[in-house]
């Protein structure tokens, strides 16, 4: 995977170790698709971040899922900051990667076994994934990254 590089903002971007800890610690994030009349669609998600990869854990009766089947490709932000000093996010975007079964019942797939791991440890305080049959993973592997942190000013 070749990830493009951020050509401005370099003075406020962030490093990969604080991208990664951003990535890990944030609990929510606004994933964008494209309508096949190319009208955007943009909506809340949780995700788990991993080993350069975003997973998506989302609703598979979703407009979100029908538009990404039809187009995969697939814009993120996470941001945090209330004060204009403060302000720091990711914007990550590339082709979302359908993973497992659609809905997600629990049968094995080691690929899912450490997202899986993080995001319910993340959301649920708990070791396990707890499937609900109606949502289903994504994964993105971007190929461009942006961040930025004010704080850096």
């Amino acid at each position: 995977m070749t990830v493009t590089e951020q050509r401005r903002g370099r003075r406020i971007m962030m490093t990969p170790e604080e991208r990664d800890a951003f990535l890990t610690e944030q609990r929510t994030c606004r994933a964008a698709t494209v309508s096949a009349d190319g009208t955007p669609h943009v909506g809340a998600l949780w995700f788990c971040w991993h080993e350069g990869s975003l997973w998506l854990y989302s609703v598979t009766r979703s407009k979100r899922w029908a538009q990404l089947r039809r187009d995969p490709r697939l814009a993120v932000v996470v941001d945090d900051g209330h004060e204009y000093g403060e302000l720091r996010g990711v914007e990550l975007s590339g082709r979302a990667t359908f993973v497992g079964e659609s809905p997600r019942t629990g049968a094995p797939c080691p690929e899912l076994d450490t997202p899986e791991r993080l995001f319910a440890a993340k959301y649920f305080a708990m070791d396990h994934m707890p499937h609900d049959n109606r949502h289903a993973w994504l994964r993105l592997t971007p190929t461009h990254i942006a961040s930025w942190d004010f704080r850096k000013l």
